[in-house]
């Protein structure tokens, strides 16, 4: 049965951690870089030690234009499973990365005319893909949706690249149904299951809801 993965990022405090980690939620984000929702390796490490991630979910950690050294310090104290480039990040870096690391290396795409070009130079090193809409302000997190009839066409190369590619940037209950009816592969949330800054149960619930409610109407 198809069911789109799902990501519940920038998880700022144990209080988020602990909403997130017992959801169903494919992949928990952790933000390192500068963002409103930046932790540190040891605030998740005292997560971690106090209520482990449950077998079966993936950890992963956010970076933007982070150096090699960088990650690596914080891989010493955190046990990632997916390191997310989201900044200016090269295809050499990625790769190099990976051959490192061994962990999975995912690209945060940032949607505009020329962000599919940019996308197939990653092909056969990326991992994954987050494709997020395009800020002069961040880098991500900004709530705000891209133009989602582009979104076929993302997932077309990474089918062809034969990676999972998830949706960001402003998805929320009250459009998360039209989001849907693109059959994305993943959808990655921040923002939208957040009430004053703080990840929300009830708002996680409703979200998980329509993903079951699509699941079960596409399966009919």
């Amino acid at each position: 049965m198809y069911k789109p993965l799902v990501k519940f990022c920038g998880n700022r405090s144990f209080e988020d951690w602990s909403k997130v980690i017992f959801s169903k939620a494919d992949v928990i984000g952790i933000i390192f870089a500068e963002s409103k929702r930046q932790v540190t390796p040891e605030q998740v490490s005292s997560w971690i030690q106090e209520q482990p991630l449950p077998q079966g979910k993936k950890l992963a950690g956010i970076f933007v234009n982070a150096n090699l050294e960088e990650i690596e310090a914080v891989l010493a104290k955190v046990p990632l499973d997916i390191i997310q480039c989201h900044g200016k990040e090269s295809p050499t870096f990625l790769q190099k990365l990976k051959e490192t690391t061994g962990l999975a290396v995912w690209k945060a795409i940032h949607h505009d005319y020329q962000s599919l070009d940019y996308m197939k130079e990653f092909s056969s090193i990326a991992d994954g893909y987050v494709v997020d809409t395009k800020s002069p302000k961040a880098w991500g997190g900004t709530g705000q949706t891209f133009d989602w009839e582009a979104i076929p066409s993302y997932l077309k190369e990474a089918d062809r690249q034969g990676v999972p590619c998830f949706i960001a940037g402003g998805i929320k209950i009250e459009n998360i149904s039209q989001l849907l009816q693109y059959h994305p592969i993943g959808i990655d949330l921040a923002s939208g299951i957040e009430i004053e800054e703080q990840k929300s149960r009830q708002l996680i619930k409703n979200i998980e809801k329509e993903v079951e409610n699509y699941v079960n109407n596409i399966s009919r």
